[in-house]
């Protein structure tokens, strides 16, 4: 935004990615060019930026893109009053460069031949635009040929591969300039691989593509990819050395992506911004506060207070995800929930198939997505240890939907649900018993058939109770009260209410329900976990001691 501009007049172009038609249309802009500044002067010659999704990598990627690409129209009318412009060793590479521009970020497809066609399809735009190449008489006659066969054949898989490293080539030998090779969301296929089946040939052959191009090519004068993940070196990018990866953990780059407090502050209403911070806030890039920029624009065009980064495209995959490996059946699921951190190593190298046989995985994942932020970030002998936590409101709509549906999948009918909160606040044990034990019968079904780890599935049904009912109740699982931890508390939001204690354990097997129950009920009673309650005005409270143990619960009604 041009310097003394008012917040009034800032009109943002909701969903506009291209650079050019948003400096056209005198949309408001948030200067990011500084961006393309540190790219020029970046000695590597691949750079990766992985950010989560709606962080305006898209957007950068076109302004490099129209600062760089070499052209016969004159552009400098985009870059006037830019950071970009002020800089001359910046404005040296000015419109210098043949310039291969793709993005993958619509290639979502649940087979490997529909990927490779959408990429194809990606690739063919990519040739179109230089298909001038092919009106040169000069051109080598056998790239002519790899050209034309790409551009009007059916191409093999691999000559896609080889695709990518041929156009630059050609570029490179009809231009005598060295070529700028920029991939947006090049990680999109390769997610869509993985929870579809088809991973190993889709990275396979990104691997081919990415090596073929990128790797001691003569033709290369820069490569900038964009995703969420970086994904593993091993899988993707085995051999390719000369790539730099600037991740959410990297200062460098930190305030490229996304918006600053700054930055915020001078485009919302002073006396909104409080509220703002607590719904869009609370992204640590690189050491620096970052908020989700989509969020901000939405909210300074429409002035509510609402999820929009959640709402932009499904939140499918991270459901999956989570209900596959047991990111919602977990005390630190339960932590994030209300408000605490929870303490994982970090590594920016996701190695996708590691979630499904490591929990730091998935939670790294869910940071590097985005569904989580680090609070403060720690170097011990070469690791990193992270403090994670749910951002802000906006996100915690997403866990709350998620632990929903869990529920809805568990206990599809409503009212077998509204009967058990009914009967743990009218302190009917026998009831509770027999509606929990039901529903832990499709549970186990639906989400541990071997019933290897019942604890999760116990908490995780309590934890979609407790979403369930949070429109009347605040609820905390695993909270200070009395003298210990209580498993479940559910406080009456209006005094006069009845309260909840709910202490769970899992039998073991020399032990007896009977004295499971006795155990939990000392437990409740020696920790006075009612205390909280009472003091808040819930009247009554209920107090339960509950034993599990496969698909039967015992429940019990402190008198």
């Amino acid at each position: 935004m041009p310097s003394g501009e008012s917040p009034v007049k800032f009109i943002p172009a909701i969903g506009e990615s291209d650079f050019r038609k948003l400096r056209e249309l005198g949309a408001g802009y948030i200067d990011k060019t500084d961006f393309i500044r540190e790219v020029l002067s970046d000695m590597s010659a691949v750079l990766l930026f992985p950010r989560p999704r709606r962080f305006g990598k898209t957007l950068n990627v076109s302004a490099l893109g129209y600062f760089l690409r070499k052209s016969d129209e004159d552009l400098t009318h985009l870059f006037e009053g830019l950071n970009v412009a002020r800089d001359s060793k910046a404005m040296a590479h000015f419109q210098k460069y043949p310039t291969v521009f793709l993005t993958f970020k619509d290639v979502k497809k649940d087979t490997f031949a529909d990927a490779l066609k959408a990429i194809q399809s990606r690739i063919v735009e990519a040739y179109r635009e230089h298909r001038y190449l092919l009106e040169r008489p000069t051109l080598d006659r056998t790239m002519a040929r790899r050209l034309e066969s790409v551009l009007h054949g059916t191409p093999s898989q691999q000559e896609l591969e080889d695709s990518l490293w041929i156009l630059t080539t050609a570029l490179f030998e009809h231009h005598g300039k060295r070529v700028v090779i920029l991939i947006d969301e090049y990680d999109t296929p390769i997610q869509s691989g993985y929870l579809n089946g088809f991973f190993d040939e889709i990275v396979l052959f990104f691997r081919n593509f990415m090596s073929a191009a990128l790797k001691d090519n003569n033709a290369l004068f820069k490569g900038v990819l964009t995703g969420i993940l970086r994904v593993s070196k091993e899988n993707m990018f085995s051999g390719l050395n000369n790539i730099e990866v600037y991740s959410i953990l990297s200062p460098p780059y930190a305030t490229a992506f996304g918006f600053t407090e700054e930055e915020v502050a001078g485009i919302v209403d002073p006396d909104r911004l409080e509220e703002v911070r607590s719904w869009y806030n609370g992204y640590l890039f690189g050491g620096q506060v970052i908020y989700n920029p989509w969020s901000i624009l939405n909210f300074v065009k429409k002035g509510t207070l609402a999820p929009y980064w959640v709402n932009t495209s499904s939140n499918e995959p991270i459901e999956r995800l989570a209900t596959q490996h047991g990111m919602g059946l977990s005390a630190m699921s339960a932590a994030l929930l209300n408000g605490e951190t929870i303490d994982i190593p970090i590594d920016d190298n996701v190695v996708l198939r590691d979630i499904e046989r490591q929990p730091d995985a998935l939670w790294n994942f869910l940071l590097f997505s985005g569904y989580l932020k680090l609070a403060f970030l720690v170097l011990h002998e070469g690791r990193y240890t992270g403090a994670l936590c749910i951002p802000n409101k906006e996100i915690q709509i997403v866990y709350k939907d998620m632990f929903r549906h869990w529920l809805e999948k568990a206990a599809p009918k409503r009212d077998m649900l509204d009967d058990l909160v009914q009967a743990l606040l009218n302190g009917n044990a026998p009831k509770v018993q027999k509606l929990v034990e039901r529903i832990l019968l499709t549970v186990i079904s639906f989400q541990d058939p071997a019933g290897k780890e019942p604890e999760k599935l116990h908490h995780g049904l309590v934890l979609g109770l407790l979403v369930y009912l949070e429109a009347h109740y605040e609820v905390r699982s695993n909270r200070e009260s009395g003298y210990g931890r209580a498993d479940v508390l559910m406080r009456p939001k209006t005094p006069g209410k009845p309260g909840v204690v709910m202490e769970l354990k899992v039998r073991d097997d020399d032990e007896t329900p009977e004295e499971v129950l006795a155990d939990a009920a000392k437990q409740i009673r020696d920790r006075r976990y009612a205390v909280e309650l009472e003091q808040a005005g819930a009247s009554p409270v209920r107090e339960y001691a509950m034993a599990f143990d496969g698909k039967q619960v015992w429940v019990k009604l402190l008198e």
